[in-house]
C-alpha cells in the first residue's frame, strides 16, 4: 500500500507540472471543479414594482436588463459555458476506474498441477493519466475559454438589444403622449372656434355652413384624439411587456423629448465602435475558436502518450484471502507508459484539418464584413442625428409661425374681416407643425440611442458621454 501512495503522489506531481505548462490562462485548481452552492442557485427573480411608481428612461432600461427573458436566457448560456471550461480543464487530470467481480467454476480449476479456487473474487483499480494528446487537450481547453468569452459577448449583445428595444419604445411612448396633448389642444381650439361660430350664427352674422364646417373639423379632431390615446395605451402595454411588468398594472412613465446638443464626431464614434461592439468581439472569438478546432483536428497527426497504473487483488473471499494463491497472485500492481499513433487514415485527418483551415478563412471574411457594417451603422446614425436636429430647428420655427398665424386668423374672424375657413386652415397647419416637431424630437432621441448601440456602449439615460 505504501507503493500505491508513492505512485499516486507522483501522478499528482505530473498533473501539476502538465497543468502549469499547458493552462496558464487560468488559475483554476482541482477544487474549482467541484460544484458550489452558487453554481446550483436559481437565476434571480426580478423584484416587483408597486403600481403608480414613477419610471424614467434610465430606470426602465435597468428594469429591462434585470427582468427581460432574453437576458435571463443569455445569462444561463454563459453559466453553461463556465461549466464547460471546468469540464475541459478536468480532462488534464487522471481517470480512475474500479471493478469488483465474482466467478464460480463448475469444478476446481487446475493450472500446471496447482489447484485454484472454485469461488474466485477479484478487484481491480486502474488509473490513467494523459501525458500528451497532440495538443488536443490544450486546444480543447482554450476553445472552451474562447467559447465562454464569446457567450459573454453574446450576453452583452443581448443587453444592448434590450436597451435599444426599451429606449425605442420608451421614446415612442413619450411621442405618443405628446401626440395626445397636441390632439387635445387641437380639440380645445376647435371647440372654442365652434362656440364663436355658433354665437355669430345665432345673431345672424354668419351662415349655417360655417357652423357645419366647424363641427366637421371638431369631429375629425376628436377622432384623431381617440386614435392617439389608443396608440399611447398600446405603447404602454408594449413597454410593460418589455419590462416584464403586468399588463393590467399602471405605472407613471416620466420624461420629455427635450432637445439637447450632440457633437460626437465620426472618427471618435468609429474608434469606440471598433473597440466596444460585441458582434465584432463575437466574430474575433469565432475566428479563434475555428483556429483551435483546426489544432484539435491536427492532434491526429501526433502520437498519444498515457501513463497507467493498475492494482489487482484476487482471492476466494470478499476480502481477497486465499489458501491456494500465492502472495503475488493475491495482490499485485503494475505501472507503465503507452504510446499509440495512427499514422495513416487515407487522408481523413489531413482533409479534416484543411476543412477547418478553410473555415478559419471564411470566419475571417465574415469578421471583416461585420466591421464594415459596424462603420455603416455608425455613419447612418450620425447622419440621422444631424438630419433630425435640422428638422427640429425648422419645426420649432414652423410651430411658432403657425401659432401666430392661428392667433391672427382668430382675431380677424372675430373682427368680421376673416373667414371661418381661414381659421380652420390655420388650426390645421398648427396641428401639422406640432406633429412635425414631435416627430423630429422623437427621431432625434432615437437616432442618438441608435448611435450608442452602434458604438456598442450602454447609455441607459441617453446622457451625452
Amino acid at each position: 500500500m505504501c507503493t500505491i501512495r508513492i505512485f499516486a503522489l507522483s501522478i499528482l506531481l505530473v498533473i501539476v507540472a502538465v497543468g502549469g505548462a499547458v493552462a496558464p490562462v487560468s488559475a483554476m485548481t482541482p477544487l474549482d471543479l467541484l460544484p458550489s452552492k452558487d453554481d446550483d442557485a436559481d437565476l434571480p427573480v426580478p423584484p416587483t414594482i408597486p403600481e403608480g411608481t414613477q419610471i424614467d428612461l434610465e430606470h426602465a432600461v435597468q428594469r429591462g436588463l434585470e427582468a427581460n427573458p432574453a437576458i435571463v436566457s443569455a445569462r444561463a448560456t454563459l453559466k453553461g459555458s463556465e461549466h464547460n471550461v471546468k469540464s475541459s480543464f478536468a480532462d488534464f487530470f487522471f481517470d480512475a476506474s474500479a471493478s469488483y467481480g465474482y466467478t464460480h467454476y463448475d469444478r476446481v480449476p487446475k493450472s500446471s498441477g496447482v489447484r485454484g479456487d472454485q469461488d474466485a473474487w477479484a478487484a481491480t483499480l486502474s488509473i490513467t493519466q494523459p501525458l500528451f494528446k497532440g495538443f488536443g487537450l490544450l486546444s480543447a481547453y482554450q476553445r472552451a475559454q474562447l467559447s465562454k468569452d464569446q457567450n459573454d459577448a453574446r450576453l452583452y449583445a443581448a443587453e444592448l438589444q434590450v436597451i435599444s428595444d426599451v429606449q425605442t419604445n420608451f421614446l415612442a411612448l413619450l411621442k405618443a403622449r405628446m401626440d395626445v396633448t397636441s390632439k387635445q389642444d387641437a380639440v380645445t381650439r376647435l371647440e372654442s372656434q365652434l362656440k364663436v361660430v355658433q354665437a355669430f350664427y345665432d345673431v345672424g352674422l354668419r351662415p349655417r355652413v360655417d357652423v357645419l364646417d366647424a363641427e366637421v373639423e371638431l369631429a375629425t379632431a376628436q377622432q384623431d384624439l381617440l386614435t392617439a390615446r389608443n396608440s399611447y395605451d398600446t405603447q404602454v402595454a408594449k413597454l410593460n411587456t418589455l419590462l416584464n411588468l403586468p399588463l393590467t398594472a399602471e405605472y407613471d412613465y416620466v420624461g420629455q423629448l427635450a432637445f439637447f446638443p450632440f457633437e460626437l464626431g465620426l472618427d471618435e464614434s468609429l474608434k469606440r465602435a471598433y473597440a466596444n461592439r460585441p458582434d465584432i468581439a463575437i466574430g474575433e472569438k469565432s475566428v479563434s475558436i475555428a483556429e483551435k478546432d483546426a489544432k484539435i483536428t491536427a492532434a491526429g497527426f501526433y502520437p498519444s502518450v498515457d501513463a497507467q497504473f493498475n492494482y489487482n487483488r484476487a482471492g476466494a473471499g470478499l476480502a481477497g484471502e486465499s489458501d491456494r494463491l500465492s502472495t503475488r497472485q493475491e495482490e499485485n500492481w503494475d505501472a507503465g507508459l503507452s504510446a499509440s499513433w495512427t499514422f495513416f487514415e487515407w487522408g481523413s485527418n489531413y482533409y479534416g484539418h484543411e476543412r477547418d483551415l478553410q473555415a478559419v478563412k471564411s470566419l475571417q471574411a465574415e469578421l471583416e464584413n461585420t466591421r464594415l457594417n459596424a462603420g455603416f451603422e455608425v455613419k447612418r446614425a450620425l447622419l440621422n442625428i444631424k438630419a433630425a436636429a435640422d428638422r427640429v430647428d425648422v419645426a420649432k420655427k414652423s410651430v411658432a409661425a403657425a401659432k401666430e398665424a392661428y392667433r391672427q386668423q382668430v382675431a380677424r374672424y372675430q373682427a368680421q374681416v376673416g373667414t371661418n375657413t381661414d381659421v380652420l386652415n390655420a388650426q390645421s397647419r398648427l396641428s401639422d407643425s406640432e406633429f412635425e416637431l414631435i416627430t423630429a424630437l422623437a427621431d432625434y432621441h432615437t437616432a442618438v440611442s441608435d448611435l450608442y448601440i452602434a458604438m456598442g456602449e450602454k447609455n441607459p439615460g441617453l446622457t451625452v458621454q
